[in-house]
This record gives C-alpha cells, structure tokens and sequence, in this order.
C-alpha cells in the first residue's frame, strides 16, 4: 500500500523531510479495525512528532492522526463495527499513523461518520473535536446546557483547529460568554462566524480590551497556543478561583503566577486515553458519535478551511509549512491517493 513518512526529522523544507513509498498492508488483532482512508487532515502535533520522533530501526515513520474512511477488515474482538461502515477518528501517537492507504486503529476510539459531511469535510473533525470536548467538559468543568453560566470562557487562538470547534462547542451547548483572541481580520470574522460572542487582538494587552467589552468575568481560559507568551498577563485579570487549561508546550510555565488567585491549571491531552488505554477509552468513541449526531442536525459544522489535493509528501508538506508558520485557519484536509 502506498504511505507518506520520513526517517530523519529534517526540516520541511529538506528533501527527504517527507516521503513516498509502499509498504506492507496491515493485519487487525484484538480490538483494531482496519480503514480504507479516505481523506485526512494535518495538525500541528504533525510536524511536533516529525521534529522531534525519529524512527531508530531504519524503518519508515508514518504521520498522521485524522482521518476519515471505510472499515476494510476487523479484529476478532472487534463488535463496534463492521466492514463497509463509514467512520472517522483520530488515532494513537504509539503507533503509525493515517498518512497511509490502509491503517489500524482501535475501535473504542472511531466513530461513525457525520452521514451529512463528504470523508474530506468530516476528516477535518476528530482530533480537534475530541480535544475541544474534553478541554471544556474533563478539564474545564464547563456545564452543559443552555442556562445562563456567569463566566466568560477566553479561548486564545480561536481561528486555529481546536478553536475552530471550542467556539461552536461553548456557544452551543453552554451558556457561557465566549471571546476568543486572533490577530489578523480573517481570523478574527472567521471566529465571530463560528458564534464568538467578541473578539479581541492577542497582539495587543489583553486586559484593557477584557474591561472594555464590560462581559462577566473570564473564569474559563482555553490556551491553544503561545502560552509561555500569555499566561502572565491572563493571570492579571482572570477570575479569582478561576480554571486555566492549555494544550500546547510552553517553553516557559510558572504555575505560580496563579496561585494568589487559587487558579486551577488543566492539561488537555486527547491521546492520553489511548496511550494509556484507561478504562474510559471507549468515551472517545461515545463523544465522536455525538458530535457526528450533532454535524447532521446542524448544530456544528465542519471546520475544514483548505483542501491541498491528495495525500502524498509534496502535499503533506505543503500542509506541514502552513501549520509552522502559525497562519493557517481552520483545518487543512488532503483526500484520495
């Protein structure tokens, strides 16, 4: 089967940064289900894994984490779903990835895919949904419903992948105040169009721009990028026993600038679950299913923003400089081999 992988973590701009090249069909054990992918998507953990995770058997590494497809074989043990069903999901960082036309992956974390969403529209969704969801509900302690919560939720980079989703997700299911932050004036109609209640510059203090939308206080804060950049200053004028949660790798952290306030930090990683395989490992499963429910009734909507033709190196690093230089929107999908 053909698959796009590297082994040396070069920059993108090398050569062999990334590659194409054939390799064996994979056999499903236990659990796995095997998925004819469809289409896939890039995140920036991508390009983290490819800097950082070179192969050390000479072998190829294959990237890859969204993807959307058909269930071409199961695992004895499988139950979940059967070949021919259309899912989509966002795999293990143990294990090989989705940049590759056939993949393993467990079924407790696959969903069924949106039926009203095209494999490109709904590859764009899952490890962004899964990390949004569990950001605002697991770690934020955010409380569904529509009743009124007298909060602020401030989510930084709201234009990106995860913001993208979080947006609707606040908006729709919570009754919190939602202000994201971006930077450009794309960016900034992009999150309002998602349902940011306000948007303000992340360039400029953040404070000053807080106190003049005069919104109830930030007791939420969803940091999704540049934290070691932010967290000083959220720290000035979030709530008193507020919540921070963060996703990305701040080169510089101190939980202390929090303590006077008694803020609470939450780290979101949406591959602890499988890496850990922990007895909730099936809630990934249950969460994609709601979000799917939730696609086809038209409570959200694929955040797919640019579709980069089919999966291949020259495509996929097109796609990895993209998410490195920090300027992309929404998601970006490649489909089809």
């Amino acid at each position: 089967m053909k698959a796009v992988g590297y082994q040396k973590s070069l920059p993108i701009e090398a050569a062999d940064s990334l590659v194409d090249f054939e390799i064996a069909k994979p056999e499903p054990k236990g659990r796995d289900i095997r998925v004819a992918v469809k289409a896939i998507s890039a995140n920036p953990v991508d390009y983290k894994v490819r800097k950082r995770a070179a192969p050390t058997d000479g072998g190829y590494k294959i990237l890859g984490f969204d993807a959307a497809g058909v269930v071409d074989a199961v695992g004895p043990e499988v139950s979940l779903f059967k070949p021919g069903d259309e899912v989509f999901y966002a795999g293990s960082i143990l294990r090989q990835g989705t940049n590759s036309e056939f993949h393993l992956v467990d079924e407790r974390i696959v969903g069924n895919k949106p039926a009203s969403l095209s494999f490109a529209q709904a590859a764009a969704l899952p490890l962004t949904s899964i990390t949004a969801w569990e950001l605002l509900f697991d770690r934020l302690g955010a409380v569904p419903g529509k009743s009124l919560d007298p909060r602020t939720l401030l989510i930084t980079g709201g234009a990106g992948g995860v913001g993208s989703i979080l947006i609707q997700l606040a908006r729709r299911l919570t009754g919190l105040t939602v202000v994201a932050t971006a930077t450009r004036p794309e960016s900034a109609k992009w999150c309002r169009d998602l349902g940011a209640h306000a948007v303000i510059d992340h360039s400029q203090p953040m404070k000053e721009q807080i106190e003049k939308l005069k919104l109830p206080p930030v007791g939420l804060v969803a940091s999704l990028t540049f934290t070691d950049q932010h967290y000083k200053s959220i720290a000035d004028f979030i709530a008193p026993q507020g919540k921070f949660g963060l996703i990305d790798d701040p080169a510089e952290f101190n939980v202390a600038a929090f303590k006077g306030k008694a803020v609470s930090i939450h780290w979101e990683s949406m591959f602890t679950r499988s890496s850990f395989q922990t007895p909730d490992m099936i809630a990934q499963h249950h969460l994609l299913n709601d979000v799917a429910d939730m696609i086809d009734k038209g409570v959200l909507r694929t955040t797919l923003d640019q579709t980069f033709g089919t999966i291949n190196a020259a495509n996929l690093k097109r796609a990895h400089a993209l998410l490195e230089s920090g300027k992309s929107r929404g998601k970006i999908v490649l489909e089809g081999w």
